[in-house]
């Protein structure tokens, strides 16, 4: 695993630190370019959850990028402690909140606010990321009407599934990792808008 550095907008070029250990999966520096060249400036103004933190590098990148805020989620300690001091090094702390929390937890309360990008990055091949969009799919509020829901898996881990409230809109293949881009359904868009 190469270094993680924040690519582009207020912290380019800035290293971020890596969790120990194979808890976490961290994105690679091209899987990251290629996903915020898909977001390009819809990422301006967002409020992004983080939900599998790990080293925060895609809600740093975000924040970087002109994001309003981001809440980042994980249930490891040391994971959390990373988050925030790669959120101080990148003097972007002031937009951002860390909650050592476990995401399936969070996910099930009651939804408080809308998000417009949530992120799901769980540790690999324990089926977390359907058991994520699940708890997603009960509470399709917690997606702003025009969010999106990405999902960063192995190829090996997709699996069709068809949910009530969100439709598979993209997906991208780079190398072992799959992106999945989720958005709410047409018919539900058709009510809100």
């Amino acid at each position: 695993m190469g270094t993680l550095r924040v690519i582009g907008g207020s912290a380019k070029g800035l290293r971020l630190k890596t969790v120990p250990g194979d808890t976490t999966r961290p994105i690679t520096d091209l899987v990251k370019e290629a996903l915020f060249n898909i977001l390009g400036d819809e990422v301006l103004g967002n409020k992004v959850l983080d939900v599998f933190g790990g080293t925060g590098a895609v809600g740093i990148e975000a924040l970087s990028r002109g994001a309003e805020s981001a809440l980042f989620l994980d249930k490891s300690r040391e994971a959390v402690r990373i988050i925030q001091e790669n959120l101080r090094a990148t003097h972007l702390n002031d937009k951002a909140e860390v909650q050592h929390q476990d995401a399936f937890i969070f996910l099930a309360q009651a939804a408080s606010s809308a998000y417009d990008l949530i992120y799901i990055a769980p540790p690999q091949y324990k089926g977390m990321w359907q058991k994520a969009l699940d708890l997603l799919d009960a509470q399709p509020q917690r997606l702003s009407p025009d969010g999106q829901i990405i999902v960063q898996i192995n190829p090996v881990e997709w699996e069709e599934r068809a949910y009530q409230h969100f439709t598979v809109f993209d997906s991208r293949k780079y190398g072992d990792t799959l992106l999945v881009f989720f958005e709410h359904t047409q018919a539900e868009n058709d009510i809100t808008n």
